[in-house]
């Protein structure tokens, strides 16, 4: 009970720094909800993503809550991850180098039961941070952006028969400003839009074991999220930058019916080899009909009913992704008992930008270090990836991630007999 509090206290504190953490370093994510999450754990990037169809029980897997289910009726899951991203992006002859991270996720799982498990986290939706500068007639224009949408969520699963059936609901909550300072020759005037986001959304996962041995299983996993309506406010104002001046709101109304997010359904599949050695390979197929979505514009209240902040079109997100994993000896000496994984995937993201797609493809690898008692894992990976516009190629932009993230595994439930 008292390893219990502590794990607790450390996500209050841990909490405040992961939603301030959450900044992506791109100006792609000044579009829409800025840069999407995929609900990954570090394990998952190492591995390209993969979650749909893994139910080790061993490692805590959001992007499918039936996965839940497979946790021992013993064991207590903890997880938190970090990252430290380093970008370089062009724009024709223009280079820039920048440097991003922070705390990127925390995560529980727990038993229930024999047949039921559940897990609580916090997780980034979507992230936003950028900050850019261009010449305009008689002066110049600065454009920054901050902030995101976060994840609380709470998830239950079951199994039975070799079925397992889970969902997450998540309390989505988060700001995304957007600010353009535009500095003529007569003076500085700030235009500031802000989306504020309160929200609740769901996930229903499902999976299915299919044991071909002792040693060799198959894992078939889908997961669905329904079309809905953001919750929330969005407003914009303008302000003269002098000492005196406050920000005059321009322009405000509700989210509802006026902002969507999108129907996903994602499939995967996953086949293990356990003996001696253990290796896995995993993989999936999401799609997100962001096509449907209404991202309506927000009108200033002025006269002559300028548009403050546009309106927007998406495409449909999907994303490939695939995975492996080998430990060589289960029981072997430390350095056969590290996990290996390695991974790729490819994303034709959500943003459309002046006719424009957006494209990403990226590989992963990292190395899962255990603890001396063998059951807490280190996990430690690197990811390389390329952004970039299609068929105008806009901003070109190359990231190297390294990703780290601990996983606690812990026997809790476990009563001693006394004698």
């Amino acid at each position: 009970m008292n390893k219990l509090k502590l794990l607790f206290a450390i996500v209050l504190c841990a909490m405040p720094s992961l939603v301030a953490a959450q900044n992506a370093t791109t100006p792609y994510s000044m579009y829409g909800y800025g840069i999407l999450g995929d609900r990954a754990t570090s394990m998952q990037r190492q591995m390209g993503g993969v979650g749909v169809a893994m139910n080790s029980g061993r490692q805590i897997n959001v992007i499918n809550p039936a996965s839940y289910a497979a946790i021992d009726s013993l064991t207590f899951l903890f997880d938190m991850g970090a990252d430290v991203c380093m970008l370089w992006s062009q724009e024709g002859s223009a280079r820039e180098h920048a440097v991003g991270g922070g705390l990127d996720y925390v995560t529980m799982q727990f038993p229930l039961s024999k047949y039921m498990g559940g897990s609580i986290g916090l997780l980034p939706y979507s992230s936003v941070g950028y900050a850019f500068g261009n010449d305009i007639a008689h002066g110049t224009m600065e454009n920054q952006g901050s902030g995101g949408i976060n994840e609380a969520y709470i998830g239950l699963a079951g199994t039975f028969a070799g079925f397992s059936l889970g969902v997450n609901v998540s309390y989505d909550f988060g700001n995304i400003v957007n600010d353009v300072f535009a500095n003529p020759t007569s003076g500085s005037t700030k235009f500031e839009h802000v989306m504020k986001v309160r929200d609740w959304n769901i996930v229903i996962g499902a999976q299915y074991t299919y044991k071909m041995n002792s040693r060799n299983r198959m894992v078939f996993g889908v997961t669905y999220s329904p079309k809905k309506t953001l919750l929330g406010r969005t407003w914009a104002t303008i302000q003269e930058m002098t000492q005196e001046s406050l920000p005059t709101t321009v322009g405000e109304m509700k989210l509802k019916d006026k902002y969507y997010t999108p129907n996903t359904i994602a499939a995967g599949v996953s086949y293990t080899h356990e003996r001696a050695s253990r290796f896995s390979v995993e993989l999936d197929y999401s799609w997100q009909g962001w096509k449907d979505c209404l991202y309506s514009p927000l009108y200033s209240s002025t006269d002559n009913n300028v548009v403050v902040f546009e309106g927007m079109n998406f495409n449909n997100r999907q994303r490939v992704s695939a995975g492996v994993e080998y430990m060589p000896r289960i029981r072997g000496n430390y350095g056969q008992r590290m996990t290996y994984r390695a991974g790729a995937y490819y994303t034709q993201d959500y943003l459309k930008i002046n006719g424009n797609g957006v494209r990403e493809f990226g590989v992963t690898a990292g190395v899962g270090f255990p603890t001396p008692e063998g059951k807490t894992i280190v996990n430690l990976g690197l990811e390389w990836k390329m952004r970039q516009a299609h068929p105008v190629s806009l901003i070109k932009e190359n990231y190297f991630n390294i990703c780290l993230g601990v996983n606690f595994n812990e026997v809790w439930f476990f009563k001693r007999k006394i004698r």
